[in-house]
């Protein structure tokens, strides 16, 4: 079952400590495009199932990845993609966004999502160190 868009929308401005839910939003938007490029098959789909339906379509649609891009090179991209953005607060947008993405679609998927992307992921999404067999 799919969480509301408000209420994800709420835990990301609370996570993240935003000023307005337009800022989460923003934030929301460009973190899932690009995980979406990133993460494919069922477990994207799986994923998808569990986000407000605004937050699926972006998901299920993502922006196109060359290569898998390093957590830094994925900071670096969000930055890019939000307006006013540096490096330093597109990593809080981007850890605000998939820890919360992480709390909502449980740990067997998150386990399931860090198999497919590069090593360092596990940090952004608020599971740091965990053991990845």
């Amino acid at each position: 079952m799919s969480m509301q868009r408000e209420a994800f929308l709420d835990q990301i401005l609370e996570r993240g400590e935003y000023a307005t839910r337009e800022e989460a939003d923003r934030a929301a938007r460009a973190v899932l495009a690009l995980l979406g490029a990133h993460v494919v098959g069922d477990v994207r789909e799986q994923v998808a199932a569990r986000l407000p339906e605004t937050f699926a379509v972006i998901l299920l649609n993502p922006l196109r990845a060359a290569e898998p891009l390093t957590p830094e090179r994925f900071v670096r991209a969000t930055s890019a993609w939000i307006a006013g953005s540096t490096e330093q607060t597109a990593t809080w947008d981007v850890s605000a966004v998939l820890s919360v993405t992480a709390d909502l679609v449980g740990e067997d998927l998150v386990h399931r999502i860090l198999l497919q992307l590069p090593p360092g992921y596990d940090l952004l999404f608020g599971r740091p160190q965990r053991a990845l067999q």
